[in-house]
């Protein structure tokens, strides 16, 4: 809301400047966005009568000025303006005077004449952007007048930003009552005074829907002279508030709303029909807006009718049919209480809004309707003249709005805000601002204004006080509490752990949106069962992730077409399912996982090592050092965003925790990402987990180490050959390890073989030859007998 300082001071007079001023409102809670002044800086302009204008000798578009300046003596200046005219009031800068922009006058000669000033237009003195002609004056301006002075330009024009429960601020009168309340000034506001009617002419009122419009009242005014000028004080504080003037009527309705915080409209009287009924609206039923624009009311939209037709939107924009023109001598005048529910949102339905709207939709005074429709109609016939008939007045009492009194303990006021205010101070704060206080007990009943809709609960009072009494006055108190250390499990490691033993092994943390699009579910998860968005904030992200592979493939792709080719990013993040109720959030489970993705070659380009491609067993060591030293086993698996083959199941002690592999080739192609990447994607749970530290005597004593090839069939993993001959190894086996793989020339077709390195410590004593052959004897057995397993080399 935007209103002049001059208007302000008018209602309340506080001994500060602008810029204090504008601290206090901010600091009561009507926080001052904008302080601008209402004209540039310029000086020595004064108000000057044309005593005579005549031709220019030497120049056609020129005229020949006399002027008094209230000097004394008539100066003589040359004007282009083509309005000049003898007999007219304007803006004269005098020589010496400096313009905006620090423009200087100085007495000049124009085409041979001399000229000892400047007649000014509006755009000259920076006041608008009107450059038709010069500024012109009332006739009644007294010539010599500083023209700052006389138009008041020394003026402030502030905007304040207000939170949608304060509505009782969007007048001037509302913010006049809170700077009196804050400052402790008196409150003088206009004196209302009924107007006695002195026509018996009346339009009867209907309410067809009272809980929608509990409150109307309406006033016919005859004999109006609707092309009467508006008065030029009004005009200015109209326009400093941000409404152009467009008609007296009119005008004086603005003028109002903004004054008092009551919108009105004006009807034309002779275009309607019977009584005013207020009513919703009946089936395709149309109104023509002032807007020009012709809308079909929703079923819940409130109207304002007669007997033929609607004649307006209640509460949010009059209708052209029945609207005041120049030519208007009667008016109906309406002033209304409608129900905030019932106008809420309405205007923005149909794409527009409306002063009116706003006010309506936030709440405004239910009492305040004959005050406003009275003082509009004094302002009417002081300025337009006529005659006024009997406010006629419609009440539903049910349904306005309740006002209950609100109980407040001022013990726990006290509490809540730290500060210390006995019982009387609490009082007199609340009655500041117009609350009834009443005591009962120790607790005070306080029963708000019709005004302020905002009063509800005990802590919109406390909140009340703390304003009054003022938050700079608020203590900062530095906040006491012990502290101790928190228990940190070893058996546990920080989120940041895992981060960074990542960010060693190369890759980069990425954060994507949890949202993605449908088409990369159905690829890389097929996802059915989809988790939609009721309002995505894009169209193709409508729907959320169930696993962080896709949002890392889109990192790779858009890194590829920036001609980043070797890519390797990891994310920790929420994956979305649906599941059984159970869940913190009922129907769905919310996994923190970590994923990777590596792509391009397995190292950065250098001289020391040939370049190659990342392939699986290079993320699948990643995941085993992300692990160290628990130890990770791998199955071989079926996904639908991994390789045939060239995916696996990431277990831990015998738990499956994730997956790794390369994506698969369809992918690759249709997603342009190049060469294919592998991925990995486990439950950050599994990786917070930790080995807990266990002393283990290093042996002095030599190691022995024994190679053992085995044939096996193809089918059996060497994950499944180790854990056979760890079940058999005996307690000196320190590490059994795969060296090679080998299958072709010498092994039968549907066998392989491994090659596993034993190694054979102990802490005490050098182990004997006997001792370590007895060892490799009991692997060898093992295998033969669980695995079919026969050592390379025998029976060939």
């Amino acid at each position: 809301m935007q209103f002049s300082e001059q208007w302000l001071r008018t209602f309340v007079d506080p001994q500060c400047d602008s810029a204090e001023l504008g601290h206090l409102l901010t600091m009561a809670g009507l926080e001052v966005e904008e302080a601008d002044p209402a004209a540039p800086v310029f000086s020595g302009v004064v108000v000057a009568r044309i005593v005579e204008a005549d031709k220019h000798p030497n120049a056609d578009k020129l005229k020949l000025c006399k002027v008094d300046a209230g000097t004394g003596e008539l100066l003589q200046i040359v004007c282009g303006a083509p309005n000049a005219a003898a007999g007219m009031n304007v803006p004269c800068a005098k020589v010496g005077a400096r313009l905006p922009g620090d423009f200087a006058i100085k007495a000049a000669k124009l085409r041979g004449v001399e000229s000892f000033g400047m007649l000014c237009s509006a755009r000259e003195l920076g006041l608008s952007e009107d450059h038709g002609g010069l500024y012109v004056l009332p006739d009644d301006a007294p010539a010599g007048t500083d023209i700052r002075d006389y138009l008041g330009l020394d003026d402030t024009l502030f905007t304040i930003k207000l939170t949608p429960n304060r509505a009782d601020c969007l007048s001037l009168t509302g913010v006049a009552r809170e700077l009196a309340a804050i400052t402790g000034r008196s409150l003088e506001l206009p004196e209302v005074v009924p107007v006695t009617p002195a026509i018996d002419a009346r339009r009867a009122i209907v309410l067809d829907a009272p809980d929608a419009c509990p409150r109307y009242c309406g006033r016919i005014l005859r004999g109006v002279d609707a092309r009467a000028p508006t008065p030029e004080w009004m005009v200015r504080r109209l326009v400093r508030s941000g409404v152009r003037s467009i008609s007296a009527l009119v005008d004086v309705t603005n003028y109002v709303m903004l004054e008092l915080g009551q919108p009105l409209h004006a009807f034309d009287d002779t275009k309607l029909s019977g009584a005013i009924h207020v009513r919703y609206p009946r089936a395709g039923e149309q109104v023509l807006l002032l807007n020009e624009q012709t809308v079909t009311p929703a079923a819940d939209t409130l109207l304002i009718a007669d007997e033929a037709r609607a004649l307006a939107l209640a509460g949010i924009m009059g209708g052209e049919e029945s609207g005041i023109t120049l030519d208007t001598t009667e008016v109906f005048l309406e002033s209304a209480f409608f129900a905030p529910a019932v106008i809420a949102g309405r205007a923005r339905a149909h794409g527009f809004a409306s002063d009116a709207s706003h006010r309506f939709e936030r709440g405004v005074d239910f009492e305040l309707a004959r005050t406003a429709i009275e003082r509009a109609t004094r302002l009417i016939l002081d300025i337009c003249g006529g005659e006024a008939g009997p406010v006629e007045e419609a009440v539903a009492r049910d349904h306005l709005p309740a006002r209950p009194a609100v109980r407040l303990r001022p013990a726990r006021a006290r509490r809540l805000l730290g500060i210390h205010l006995d019982d009387a101070g609490i009082q007199a704060l609340l009655e500041r601002v117009h609350l009834a206080v009443a005591r009962q007990g120790d607790d005070f009943l306080v029963t708000p204004p019709s005004f302020r809709f905002d009063i509800e609960i005990e802590e919109d009072l406390i909140e009340e006080l703390a304003r009054l009494h003022g938050y700079d006055n608020i203590p900062a108190v530095a906040p006491q509490g012990g502290l101790m250390m928190l228990s940190s499990a070893e058996s546990r490691r920080p989120v940041w752990d895992v981060r960074h033993l990542l960010a060693a092994c190369g890759y980069q943390e990425v954060v994507n949106f949890a949202f993605v699009e449908e088409a990369w579910e159905r690829d890389f998860c097929a996802n059915e069962n989809l988790i939609r968005l009721a309002n995505p904030i894009a169209s193709q992200l409508s729907v959320m992730r169930s696993s962080l592979i896709p949002g890392l493939a889109a990192n790779l792709v858009t890194n590829r077409k920036r001609q980043m080719d070797r890519v390797r990013v990891f994310e920790i993040g929420r994956c979305f399912e649906r599941k059984a109720d159970g869940q913190p959030v009922a129907g769905f489970h919310q996994a923190l996982m970590v994923a990777g993705l590596a792509a391009g070659s397995a190292l950065p380009e250098q001289w020391g090592e040939r370049s190659r491609q990342v392939d699986f067993y290079d993320v699948k060591g990643d995941l085993e050092a992300l692990f160290a030293p628990r130890c990770l086993s791998f199955e071989s698996l079926s996904h639908p965003a991994l390789h045939p083959g060239r995916a696996a199941t990431v277990r831990l002690d015998g738990h499956n925790i994730g997956i790794v592999g390369e994506l698969h080739p369809v992918w690759v192609q249709r997603y342009d990402m190049g060469s294919a990447p592998v991925v990995f994607e486990i439950e950050l749970e599994a990786a917070l987990g930790a080995v807990l530290p266990a002393y283990a005597e290093i042996s002095r004593m030599p190691a022995v180490t024994r190679d053992l090839a085995l044939v096996v069939a193809l089918d059996v993993t060497v994950e499944r050959v180790l854990e056979v001959l760890r079940e058999a190894a005996p307690a000196v086996a320190r590490e059994i390890a795969l060296f090679d793989v080998y299958h072709g020339k010498g092994i039968d077709p549907d066998k392989k073989s491994l090659a596993f390195r034993v190694l054979m410590q102990d802490t005490q004593r050098t182990l004997e030859d006997a001792e370590v052959d007895a060892a490799v004897s009991a692997l060898v057995r093992q295998a033969e007998a669980v695995l079919g397993a026969r050592l390379r080399g025998s029976g060939e």
